[in-house]
């Protein structure tokens, strides 16, 4: 039933990237250039602060139980206090990129994310932790919602949805191999020398900035006045509400994956299969997202979306019925296409659907959403473990992510279709007028 579902997208795909010869080469004779300078350079920013961000995330609840005794719980907070911050940042980043420069936003956000990691080297107690925890997420929430921002400008309009499915392979690249760094460094040197390794990061990161060209929008006065006032739509974009509820709750069925599968794993016995699911899925994103970004630009976005709930409920019911290591990692398959598709082309559709001076707030809308569904989350659906175990979790998100599908029709495609259906009548009721 499966494969009845997915072999016709992939082989349409497959179709409209390798037949039509003649068409294909006037395609690629004519399509704008999307490897520029800029595009590889913000690209590469990125890649890099994710780096450190899952370097840190995957040691530091480790480092706080052996360097500063702390219980499970204390090391918990340590590691999630970072996304309260993150949360807080992209809550304001988003109309201050605008408001202040999409440049002048990147450089504040990279020294202060400099700084607070600097700031690791001097934590002697859990509270001096968490508080560099949270200004560090600060920082990593101001970098990365500019980058994402400025992206945006760095990608031609006819290839917005490939563009971005390339730019969104720098994070699930990052998801594998800074994980990978980070536990592999833990085992040889001392946390200080991590810290080390993560701001000569950075430093990179800073040096790129600098020579990276951003193209900032012109603001009218009626704009600037705009973004000016306080108000809840220059903190929140509301064009973009629908897919960002839509991508709070694939978090929530995502959230499962990333805050439980060490422990599932290990409970299974699967620990090998478990440390590869993260190398499978990374793997399995950077083969299809640049097919599923053309496929974006050319068939849109629905032709892209829908799958990808599909292939999340079947990736977490896979997961529920796991007991071998093959059927781990065929999980890892379907949940890489799952949710690692969604995440791009969901930042494509905000992308799409705002005006050049709120690409910032929508970027930061959306991505707002999804940290906080990845975020609750795990809590939420602890309460659920000791009644139904793991199973029951992943079951039960496996049928949530296909009502997900549901919730993208019902508060995305439909509203937009009558809108589209509406503006049609009425154009086509102006010119008979005219006639």
């Amino acid at each position: 039933m499966e494969m009845v579902i997915i072999l016709p997208v992939v082989t349409t795909g497959i179709l409209d990237l390798f037949m039509e010869k003649g068409r294909y080469h006037h395609f690629m004779a004519t399509k704008e250039p999307l490897w520029t300078r800029d595009f590889i350079l913000d690209t590469l920013v990125n890649f890099l602060i994710y780096i450190v961000y899952y370097m840190l995330v995957v040691i530091i609840a480790s480092e706080a139980i052996h360097s500063l005794n702390a219980s499970l719980s204390e090391a918990g907070l340590a590691a999630g206090i970072f996304i309260l911050g993150t949360l807080l940042a992209r809550l304001t980043a988003g109309r201050s990129i605008e408001l202040f420069g999409r440049k002048k936003m990147l450089y504040a956000g990279l020294v202060f994310y400099l700084v607070t990691t600097v700031l690791y080297l001097f934590v002697n107690s859990l509270s001096v932790m968490y508080v560099v925890r949270f200004l560090n997420g600060i920082g990593y929430g101001v970098t990365s919602t500019a980058t994402s921002t400025i992206i945006a400008g760095c990608i031609p309009l006819s290839r917005k949805g490939e563009g971005i499915n390339y730019y969104a392979l720098s994070m699930s690249l990052a998801a594998a191999i800074g994980p990978l760094i980070g536990m592999a460094m833990q085992q040889v040197v001392s946390f200080h020398y991590i810290i080390g390794f993560n701001v000569a990061v950075l430093i990179i990161c800073c040096v790129s900035s600098v020579i990276l060209h951003v193209e900032e929008v012109q603001l009218t006065a009626e704009h600037l006045a705009e973004i000016k006032k306080f108000t809840i739509d220059n903190f929140i974009e509301p064009r973009v509400y629908g897919i960002s509820l839509v991508a709070f709750f694939v978090g929530v069925c995502y959230s499962g994956v990333l805050g439980f599968l060490a422990t599932y794993s290990q409970e299974l016995n699967l620990l090998a299969a478990g440390t590869l699911f993260f190398a499978v899925y990374a793997g399995v994103v950077t083969l299809a997202r640049p097919v599923a970004g053309v496929l974006f630009d050319r068939r849109g976005e629905d032709f892209v979306t829908y799958p990808t709930f599909v292939c999340l409920a079947i990736g977490l019911l896979i997961l529920s019925v796991t007991t071998q290591s093959w059927q781990l990692l065929l999980a890892g398959v379907f949940v890489g296409l799952g949710y690692g598709t969604f995440m791009s082309n969901g930042q494509a559709i905000c992308v799409k659907l705002t005006p050049p001076h709120r690409i910032g707030v929508a970027v930061s809308t959306y991505f707002v959403a999804l940290d906080l569904g990845l975020g609750v989350g795990p809590y939420l659906l602890g309460f659920a473990k000791p009644s139904f175990g793991f199973t029951g979790i992943y079951f039960s998100t496996g049928i949530a992510a296909l009502l997900c599908g549901v919730l993208y029709y019902l508060i995305y495609v439909r509203p937009r279709d009558r809108k589209a259906a509406l503006a049609a009548a009425q154009g086509e009721g102006g010119s008979h007028r005219l006639r």
